[in-house]
């Protein structure tokens, strides 16, 4: 009877450890303050992690919590990354740009590379966390060394805000959502050069002089829902996180349709 009650009375103590110092495994780290477009070459410390296939671009899909699509492909090319909260921002963090490096271990090149943030992670291991493709991680390292980075496991590395940079002719690019009608018009946008961020979209109709805001839906993914038939063409305009901004011009034609994409002819 003694040894059935010291058992039971060690079980409530290991409960009330746990319950006490929460779950297992490695300290929870608060996330940083939000990553701004204060550009002043200053790096930060971050600790990094990579998803998906080794030489891959992420997801199994190629999207991500942007709603970005073939991230495989140009301009992007795989070199994208998850960023934790104050990187990702709710979603107004989607086409940031960073250059990110490693020192340690020895494979780390100590060279920087520059990744677009498309997706996002809430692993709590460091103020700052990348998570990145195989393809972007590899990248940190000596050339012939990028599997012995990736076997390294989580490592420290330091990043800082850059501009983005796009090739020549690449226009800010609309993608009307699969579901939008006349009283709900969601649109993706992307390929914003500078900033990369937005963090704020207007709409136009043809014919009226009032702009209209668009709400924030996911990811890079801007919407409005209206009690009134929407009539194009209608014109967006673009707002950065830096408060600069610029307007598409009756990007979206008259003859919409739901999964369209509508390149523009403006960028930063």
């Amino acid at each position: 009877m003694g040894s059935l009650s010291t058992n039971v009375a060690l079980a409530v103590a290991v409960v009330a450890a746990l319950v006490a110092g929460g779950s297992c495994g490695p300290p929870k780290v608060p996330p940083g303050p939000n990553i701004t477009t204060n550009y002043n070459a200053q790096w930060l410390p971050a600790r990094a992690t990579w998803y998906g296939q080794p030489y891959g671009s992420g997801p199994a899909d190629n999207g991500g919590a942007c709603g970005i699509k073939n991230v495989n492909l140009p301009p992007y090319n795989g070199m994208i990354s998850c960023g934790n909260v104050p990187i990702f921002k709710d979603g107004r963090g989607c086409g940031s740009c960073y250059e990110v490096k490693c020192e340690q271990p020895p494979a780390c090149s100590k060279q920087p590379v520059t990744v677009f943030i498309t997706d996002m992670n809430y692993e709590p291991i460091s103020a700052y966390h990348f998570d990145f493709s195989g393809k972007a991680f590899g990248a940190m390292a000596t050339p012939g060394k990028e599997i012995e980075l990736r076997n390294a496991g989580i490592i420290d590395m330091q990043f800082r805000r850059v501009r983005c940079k796009y090739p020549g002719g690449q226009k800010i690019t609309f993608h009307v959502e699969k579901g939008s009608n006349p009283y709900y018009l969601a649109m993706l946008v992307k390929f914003v050069a500078d900033d990369g961020d937005v963090v704020q979209m207007d709409l136009q109709e043809a014919g009226l002089p009032e702009w209209r805001p668009l709400k924030l839906s996911w990811g890079a993914i801007w919407r409005m829902d209206t009690s009134k038939p929407l009539k194009g063409p209608f014109s967006i305009r673009v707002t950065t996180e830096s408060g600069k901004n610029l307007i598409a011009k009756d990007v979206i034609p008259v003859n919409w349709v739901p999964d369209g994409v509508y390149v523009s002819n403006v960028q930063f």
